[in-house]
């Protein structure tokens, strides 16, 4: 493909993307949560009778809660309690990036199971964490909305670039190409970069943008390559492991920079960190409420 081709299908991808910065962003009830969580008057009960009317997200905050990954000492079973012991900072971070989320869901079809998605989302934010946490980074709370956020281009491609998205997946099948190079040829760009579009209009915050655009290679990452060498880390295990894996992310390579990022000190220490977390992993996807 020639430069120009390759300038003319960006262009064409910006002004698709253009429009979707327009569309209204969050449902009612999750907009009202959020300046709820803005006011330092709301009290618990009134804020969990709001995240009470959108079933849907109530379920959500309730299965992150009791993941075994997220690390709650107790079983959560009201919306209440998940606001008291989350604290409200965490769960307005975590109602923004199921509001993003949402926001892009299209409905499954053979080319993107939306359950399965979410599986892998939702994994990776919560081993996003945990991961942090056990290594000793404490940025917990901000590397799990930037984990289960990491995909969010996927969502995009196949809602607003649905065509393509098929011919992407097809042609893969047909030739074992990367799905990154088969993204660019048709559209310019990779998921990656076409999540961080969004997320930027969002204003999130730069290290999170910066995360999903380079968590595949979070050495390239100009913002907090910590944070993006645990989003990695956590992604490349539900590959090894073959948990909520997600097939976008079939042959996943690992980018090595994590191994002195993260101070593991040799691939070896790294491989047997990943193994120790296979029973973890399947305790996250048996305990899923969605």
């Amino acid at each position: 493909m020639s430069e120009q081709e390759l300038e003319q299908r960006r262009k064409r991808t910006k002004l698709v993307l253009s429009n979707v910065y327009n569309l209204p962003a969050v449902s009612q009830v999750m907009m009202e949560v959020s300046n709820m969580l803005d006011n330092p008057t709301t009290n618990t009960a009134k804020l969990g009778d709001m995240i009470g009317k959108d079933q849907g997200l109530a379920t959500k905050i309730l299965s992150i809660a009791n993941s075994p990954l997220y690390g709650l000492p107790r079983k959560v079973t009201t919306i209440d309690f998940a606001i008291l012991i989350i604290g409200y900072q965490d769960i307005k971070n975590i109602v923004i990036a199921l509001s993003m989320i949402e926001s892009f869901k299209n409905k499954t079809d053979k080319y993107l199971d939306q359950k399965e998605f979410w599986l892998h989302s939702i994994l990776t934010g919560n081993a996003s964490k945990r991961i942090a946490e056990d290594l000793g980074f404490r940025i917990g709370s901000e590397v799990f909305v930037s984990g289960l956020l990491h995909d969010l281009g996927i969502p995009v491609l196949h809602k607003f670039f649905h065509t393509e998205f098929m011919e992407i997946v097809d042609e893969v099948n047909e030739t074992g190409k990367s799905f990154h190079e088969v993204e660019i040829e048709k559209l310019g760009y990779d998921h990656q970069t076409i999540g961080r579009f969004l997320a930027e209009k969002w204003n999130l915050p730069m290290q999170h943008c910066s995360t999903i655009e380079n968590h595949h290679n979070p050495s390239k990452a100009e913002e907090n390559q910590v944070m993006a060498s645990v989003v990695h880390l956590a992604d490349y295990m539900t590959q090894v492991l073959e948990i909520g894996n997600f097939y976008w992310d079939n042959n996943y390579v690992l980018d090595e920079s994590i191994i002195d990022t993260l101070k593991f000190g040799s691939r070896e220490k790294l491989d047997e960190f990943v193994s120790g977390y296979k029973e973890l992993f399947q305790q996250e996807i048996d305990n899923s409420l969605i």
